[in-house]
């Protein structure tokens, strides 16, 4: 009979249990304090020189063991990929018989020196051997099988999506290739910070925890503070503390942080996501617009030194200028409609037409963004700003200066994607409350997404607030983009997920 690729995973956990006892029993310590490393895979593999002996101290994870008697091999990871280390027993004589208990994802420590096999694989050659920890658990190493024919099978591959996500710890042990895309991530992220470092933009922390929510049309998270007894909400945006900077007398602030939504999950979504909100006194979404254009391809080259990118089967170039386009315009282009000048009958047959959902509760402009959404949006491949929308779906920007029933805001968007949001800001403490009572009243009308009356915004515009642009990038959808992740749950370490049943 044929055996099973994998043996019962509850029996190879007993054994290793068994295996940490009979080391204990020997004297060894099977979970370390520390150890001397002084050397990495990589870089022992790109300094070496044929015919000289380097003596090096590394530290990692067996990822393959191969046992030959009184000699063997193995293979260890570190965060720099992996090198082979060859072992005899001779020469470590009690380690070596200790050696037999180890597993495959067990850490261990080795100094000794560097050679190149008959094979010509550079290799350590281990002079002096030390576990460092103990794995209990096996981690899911991929077997290939190859039968009579050639054709060869891969056994337990660690490949599960959702078990990849659940178990990120093993995911980055197998799949060290996904430790790039964070790498990446962060260096992403250094960039923006420097960039607006150098722009004599201040980096400020708002409250997380806020007792209004608002700067953004979504649903929150509820908490409740139990000294105050009262209902705090996680912010869903940073938008109005960081205006109220500007009112203090900053010129120009920003935030990098988490923001919380609680809405739906997708590709593109997570209730949890990170954030980086601008402002700067004294300019508008024109001057916002060139201040994109700049960051971004600014950060394509000095993270990539290129402005193309791969994205699914798309070229990608975020090289300026960006494409303009009008979202009226555009609506109008493809349905012949002005959504600007047509009556709500006309409105809504329109939306229902091109397939738009309706519940009888729509504004007018969740209308029109609804039908952008399903005739548009996904046409607008390379970097595109889409400018002047509709006043009842930006209670927070400032109308249009030559344009009646438009605001002054632009979304950036790339590969159907939206990537950024930013306005010339409201600063009419008049308009912005008229602005507000019609989101209460929308609320009232059934839409749990418009935004709260925030009364001290109010009175801080009152004392004073001068022209300002402002703009949120989505991070996470950024870095989607720049490392041709599909789901926004590949750039993220712990994604949301349903509790483990």
């Amino acid at each position: 009979m044929e055996q099973p690729i994998i043996e019962d995973i509850s029996e190879l956990i007993k054994r290793r249990f068994e295996e940490l006892t009979e080391l204990k029993a020997k004297g060894v310590n099977a979970f370390a304090y520390n150890f001397e490393r002084t050397d990495y895979s990589a870089e022992i593999k790109s300094t070496y020189e044929e015919g000289t002996e380097k003596n090096v101290s590394i530290a990692g994870r067996i990822m393959a063991i191969r046992r030959m008697g009184k000699a063997s091999f193995a293979a260890i990871q570190d965060v720099k990929g992996r090198i082979q280390i060859y072992l005899k027993r001779d020469e470590i004589a009690e380690a070596y018989d200790h050696f037999k208990l180890y597993d495959i994802g067990d850490i261990i420590g080795v100094k000794g020196f560097v050679f190149k096999t008959r094979t010509g694989e550079i290799s350590v050659h281990c002079k002096e051997l030390v576990l460092l920890t103990k794995s209990l658990r096996p981690i899911p190493i991929a077997k290939e099988v190859t039968d009579e024919n050639g054709n060869k099978t891969v056994h337990d591959q660690f490949a599960d999506k959702e078990l990849r996500y659940r178990q990120r710890y093993v995911d980055l042990i197998v799949n060290p290739e996904v430790k790039d895309v964070f790498i990446q991530r962060s260096k992403i992220i250094s960039f923006l910070r420097a960039f607006l470092d150098k722009q004599n933009i201040l980096e400020v922390e708002t409250p997380v925890l806020q007792g209004l929510y608002g700067g953004a049309s979504a649903r929150p998270f509820v908490t409740h503070h139990n000294a105050l007894d009262i209902p705090l909400y996680l912010r869903i945006a940073d938008e109005l503390y960081l205006k109220r900077l500007i009112v203090g007398g900053f010129d120009g602030v920003y935030e990098i942080s988490k923001d919380f939504r609680n809405e739906g999950m997708d590709k593109t979504h997570n209730p949890e996501f990170t954030m980086m909100e601008v402002y700067v006194a004294y300019k508008d979404y024109e001057w916002m617009m060139k201040f994109v254009e700049e960051m971004i391809s600014g950060l394509c080259m000095q993270v990539y030194g290129k402005t193309d990118f791969q994205f699914e089967d798309k070229i990608i170039d975020f090289k300026p200028p960006w494409n303009r386009v009008s979202m009226v315009n555009s609506i109008k282009e493809k349905t012949g409609v002005d959504v600007l000048l047509v009556d709500d009958a006309v409105l809504k047959s329109t939306a229902i037409k091109y397939g738009v959902a309706l519940t009888g509760k729509e504004s007018r402009g969740k209308i029109i963004d609804g039908i952008f959404e399903i005739c548009i949006q996904d046409t607008l491949i390379q970097p595109t700003f889409l400018v002047d929308y509709p006043v009842e779906t930006s209670p927070l920007a400032k109308k249009h200066r030559s344009i009646p029933g438009l605001v002054e805001r632009f979304e950036g968007f790339v590969a159907g994607k939206e990537i950024c949001n930013a306005f010339s800001e409201l600063n009419d403490p008049i308009d912005q409350k008229e602005r507000f009572e019609d989101q209460v009243k929308a609320r009232d009308a059934g839409d749990d997404e418009a935004q709260t009356y925030d009364e001290d915004f109010i009175r801080a515009l009152e004392y004073g607030m001068p022209p300002t642009a402002g703009l949120g990038v989505g991070i996470d959808r950024l870095v989607m983009l720049l490392t041709n992740q599909v789901s926004i749950r590949d750039v993220l370490f712990f994604p949301q997920m349903k509790p483990e049943k």
